[in-house]
């Protein structure tokens, strides 16, 4: 009973990670799943996809441990955000696909909830902004557009949730509509001052709240997963979003603490404490876990397209067959050409926040080729981060503000990155030995709450550093090359209109 199966659905795929006694890591097991783009702006997943392979990876991991259901003494989740789902209350049937957070259809609503004045008050509620990102206002749109979706939630026969949610409901096998304070934060419908959801802001999209699922603690009892699935029941004794969820992973547990993890996206989060800090630089302002009852804050800076880019240059691009061909390119890139791409492929997040923009490139010769446009593809993202951090350090004059950035996710393995990174931003970049800072953090959540792992203190000393990036760039060149940036990112927003 001494192991944590972490569950980490991510937008492109799903792993489940078995942690041991002293949250080593034992096994792990990861599948990709299809994104599908009906339309111009439109990222949909399928829910059984979601699903499928979230089962079929704990059994690969437990067999890859040699483990059974009896040697796990609980499950920690964590989740892409905001990518909203609405099932059948009894049968569990989708009614629709579910609207990944990168999804824009909803831009209009938003630019209509502006227009009349409601940006404030959702502001001032929930800390976000009135963008298409967040899971309200993809909700609204499901119940407006899918047929006799709107009459069957006001009779109560379906229900509403982020991904933890509806995993939680299936593994529970429909005991448990709950859900954390952290993905609750990301609806757009959950008032984080007050602890529940808003009745103001969901009468105004009309979504009826008995849709909506129980928020707990990050560390809860979420309910027991069905013998069928692993063998016996399982307790399901974590969760958090999975930006959060990195936070705990990288023990930011002070006020002032930065860490920033690369995904699918890139995520900047700021550790505030117990007080909210209202953002005037357009990033939101969120919670970062909730233990005990008592929520802690961050300030968050939100990049769409971090780990995307290099998918889209093998995807898309077809000029590379996987991720780690990207170093090699980028150290041979022609260092006369300065080629910049603006990845706005969903549009700009934080702290530009438009949903029309598309992607640019910036700066093209006919010697530009694969080498050039893998580096201005790693290096988009050093620049958006130091986007980020600029309007945090505004925002933020709290005691113990650090310096350095704590880093984790997939493209952190890339050294070239980081030492981009670290160059741009002028700052320390530290990488942790553990890169599977999102899962640890769930499974701390789960291990802690099972009694097997330690208290935040003793967690924190724990953890351990793998490398520092320090910056080795000239002061000239940064401002040369942060200024040519600016210029493009200006650019494509005003080719959006």
């Amino acid at each position: 009973m001494g192991y944590i199966l972490a569950i980490d659905q991510g937008t492109t795929s799903s792993r489940a990670i078995i942690f041991g006694g002293t949250m080593e890591i034992v096994a792990s097991a990861q599948e990709e799943f299809t994104q599908h783009f009906p339309q111009s702006g439109w990222v949909e997943h399928e829910p059984e996809d979601l699903w499928s392979t979230v089962v079929s990876t704990c059994r690969a991991a437990l067999e890859k441990a040699n483990l059974t259901a009896s040697d796990i003494a609980a499950i920690g989740i964590t989740n892409q955000r905001e990518t909203t789902l609405v099932w059948d209350k009894a049968t569990g049937a989708p009614v629709y696909n579910a609207i990944v957070w990168q999804d824009r259809r909803t831009a209009a609503f938003c630019r209509e909830l502006v227009a009349a004045g409601h940006d404030e008050m959702i502001t001032a509620r929930t800390g976000l902004l009135a963008d298409p990102y967040f899971s309200g206002t993809k909700l609204q749109w499901i119940l407006d557009n899918v047929e006799g979706a709107r009459a069957r939630a006001e009779a109560g026969e379906l229900l509403f949730g982020t991904v933890d949610s509806y995993l939680i409901w299936r593994l529970t096998g429909g005991q448990s509509h709950v859900t954390d304070a952290t993905n609750a934060a990301r609806t757009m419908l959950y008032d984080i001052h007050k602890g529940r959801w808003s009745t103001t802001i969901c009468d105004l999209f009309g979504i009826p709240q008995s849709m909506l699922p129980e928020v707990r603690d990050c560390a809860s009892d979420f309910g027991e997963t069905t013998a069928d699935l692993f063998g016996q029941p399982l307790p399901i004794l974590g969760v958090a979003g999975d930006q959060q969820a990195a936070t705990v992973g990288q023990a930011c547990f002070q006020p002032g603490m930065l860490k920033s993890t690369y995904g699918t996206g890139c995520f900047a989060l700021l550790n505030t404490g117990d007080k909210p800090v209202r953002s005037h630089n357009r990033l939101l302002t969120t919670i970062a876990y909730q233990l005990d009852g008592k929520p802690t804050y961050a300030l968050e800076g939100s990049i769409f397209i971090a780990g995307a880019v290099v998918q889209w240059l093998r995807d898309g691009l077809q000029i590379i067959g996987n991720a780690a061909e990207t170093q090699p390119l980028a150290e041979a890139a022609d260092p006369h050409q300065d080629v910049i791409l603006v990845p706005a492929f969903t549009g700009l997040g934080a702290p530009y926040w438009n949903p029309e923009c598309r992607g640019a490139a910036f700066g093209l010769t006919r010697g530009t080729g694969p080498a050039e446009m893998a580096r201005a593809a790693l290096e988009s993202v050093g620049y958006q981060t130091r986007d980020l951090l600029e309007a945090m350090h505004a925002d933020w004059q709290g005691e113990g503000a650090q310096p350095t950035l704590r880093v984790d996710g997939g493209m952190t393995a890339s050294d070239w990155t980081m030492q981009f990174l670290a160059d741009i931003i002028n700052a320390p970049v530290d990488r942790p030995q553990v890169l599977e800072t999102t899962a640890l953090g769930a499974a701390w959540l789960a291990g802690q709450r099972a009694g097997i792992y330690p208290a935040m203190e003793e967690f924190a000393k724990g953890w351990m550093l793998e490398r520092t990036f320090t910056p080795a760039m000239d002061d000239d060149t940064r401002s040369t090359k942060y200024a040519a940036w600016k210029r493009a990112v200006s650019a494509t927003i005003s080719a959006a209109g």
